[in-house]
């Protein structure tokens, strides 16, 4: 069984960086497709970014050129880096985790950009 724990999320002022980091438990973790979505309030969860195991990576058109997502399989960990932030990009944020193995979610991690 995968477990992912988010972390990194909080307040930031429009123009801001964060970056969240999403470990995940097991051996296997080189094996899956990582990807991160989010939600924001009475919308429907979206995929933000996704990275494949040789590292392919896709974003939503909305984040082009300002998030970039990275994984290190050496430490089990999916990385979302979010520069030039908005307000729009204001949601929880969601680590996903798809393979052979079946399909995993973190938690969440809220992220607002707010004055």
């Amino acid at each position: 069984q995968v477990q992912l724990v988010e972390s990194g999320g909080g307040l930031v002022q429009p123009g801001g960086s964060l970056r969240l980091s999403c470990i995940a438990s097991g051996s296997i973790f080189s094996t899956y497709v990582m990807a991160w979505y989010r939600q924001g309030p009475g919308k429907q969860r979206e995929l933000v970014a996704r990275i494949t195991t040789n590292g392919n990576t896709n974003y939503v058109d909305s984040v082009k050129g300002r998030f970039t997502i990275s994984r290190d399989n050496a430490e089990n960990t999916v990385y979302l880096q979010m520069n030039s932030l908005k307000p729009e990009d204001s949601a929880v944020y969601y680590c996903y985790a798809g393979g052979l193995g079946g399909v995993h979610w973190g938690q969440g991690t809220q992220v607002t950009v707010s004055s």
